[in-house]
């Protein structure tokens, strides 16, 4: 069944729909409905398809990190535009202190709730739906960063599982200063309120706690970042609790089907990279499993191997997980219990149609979905994309829409369906 659009009697763009094109019975998919464009239920949703907008930081947040008004919204909104689409919103401080970068979201003040909520509305009225990215930094942050926002020294404020410092920070930089307990009972209060705020406040569908790529979440769980020696440090079970926590407390205030985990067991991103990661996650992933079944979902990245064809850039290769360092022990765990997986890691359409097919995943497209906001659809007729302008992926606090809310749909599209170009959205 192709995702396909109904028009209405107004001048105003058609609002989409689903139904089967009329070569097809009404009610019916054909049997050759690749895997990744089958409707699926995630959590509460419906999901029309597997496509999923992978979180991305744009720093499109002023000073305050306040979403920018209009923008963010408009951004969101393009890439919601075909019905039951999931979008993960990009990373969210859960709180000051979780901070430490310029011009990135919140979710902890009245004005962030607000302005997530033009954000949600955008989203709902497309059919769409989208959770939101819950972050804490840790030693991620720059201690600068912290010092300017919260008035304190940065060596009290800059703090991670344990005091061990990045290798790319400056000699100058203070090394992180290992959380206290009570300090750590707070952050779980501080993830659980944030959730609350997401869903029950700002509109979200549910929440995804970012446990991955060497923020505080994954700084606790990795034996490289924690040489902790209290009941958060050394076992497996120990370096387990506070990820588990926090998972405890969010489900506790908005649910397991408004609530997911990102994970990514072989990344080595901010000095990550256990030698074995394979027992550590084996031990959270079936402890999450049998506590909370019902959870909306778990996502993990792939570590991938990039092989360019002759004469073709690197956007261009074929792609392959690297050898050893696969998720499959997870698929196989999650698959047992029934329980979605969310997987990322520079998928082409080709190479998603065949995960998707082949082992069950949703695939979730990150720097595709940017430049190309119509993308499920292009995907499912195996349209062309577009390629992204990464000197623009970041624009800190930038009211510019140039490579943020201006990458066109496919003329397709828009003459199905009656959308308006994203270039000529602001003018209207």
């Amino acid at each position: 069944m192709l995702i396909s659009y109904r028009a209405c009697n107004s001048t105003k763009p058609r609002v989409p729909t689903f139904h089967s094109p009329p070569s097809q019975p009404p009610a019916t998919m054909s049997k050759s409905t690749p895997a990744l464009f089958r409707p699926i239920r995630v959590g509460d949703l419906e999901l029309a398809h597997r496509v999923i907008m992978a979180p991305l930081t744009r720093f499109r947040a002023d000073d305050n990190h306040v979403p920018l008004p209009h923008l963010v919204a408009q951004y969101y909104s393009q890439r919601a535009s075909v019905p039951g689409t999931l979008l993960i919103s990009e990373a969210t401080f859960i709180d000051a202190r979780a901070g430490g970068y310029a011009n990135a979201p919140g979710i902890w003040s009245e004005e962030q709730i607000e302005a997530w909520k033009a954000v949600t509305a955008a989203v709902h009225a497309k059919g769409s739906y989208i959770y939101l990215q819950l972050w804490a930094l840790g030693r991620a942050g720059v201690p600068r960063q912290l010092e300017k926002e919260l008035g304190r020294k940065a060596a009290e404020v800059y703090v991670s599982a344990s005091s061990i410092p990045l290798s790319n920070r400056s000699s100058k930089d203070p090394s992180p200063r290992a959380l206290s307990i009570p300090e750590i009972d707070e952050y779980v209060q501080l993830y659980a309120q944030a959730a609350e705020n997401a869903v029950k406040l700002a509109g979200f569908d549910g929440v995804e706690i970012h446990g991955a790529n060497g923020y505080l979440v994954d700084q606790f769980l990795q034996d490289v970042s924690n040489k902790r020696t209290d009941k958060y440090g050394g076992s497996i079970e120990n370096r387990s609790r506070f990820p588990l926590e926090v998972l405890d407390a969010v489900v506790n205030r908005v649910g397991q089907r408004k609530t997911g985990l990102r994970l990514s067991p072989w990344s080595d991103h901010q000095d990550m990279g256990m030698k074995d990661p394979v027992p550590t996650y084996t031990y959270l992933i079936n402890t999450i499993l049998h506590k909370y079944p019902d959870l909306s979902y778990l996502h993990v990245t792939e570590k991938r191997l990039y092989v360019p064809r002759a004469g073709q850039p690197v956007a261009a290769t074929d792609e392959f997980v690297t050898e050893g360092q696969e998720n499959d022990f997870i698929r196989k765990l999650c698959s047992a219990k029934g329980m979605p997986l969310i997987t990322a890691g520079g998928y082409t359409r080709e190479t998603g149609i065949r995960i998707a097919e082949t082992k069950g995943d949703l695939i979730a497209y990150g720097r595709l979905f940017i430049s190309n906001p119509d993308l499920p659809y292009r995907l499912q007729r195996g349209l062309s994309v577009e390629k992204g302008d990464r000197k623009r992926y970041y624009s800190r606090g930038s009211l510019d829409l140039t490579g943020y809310t201006d990458y066109p749909f496919s003329e397709q599209f828009v003459q199905e369906t009656g959308a308006v170009q994203p270039g000529l959205q602001s003018r209207l």
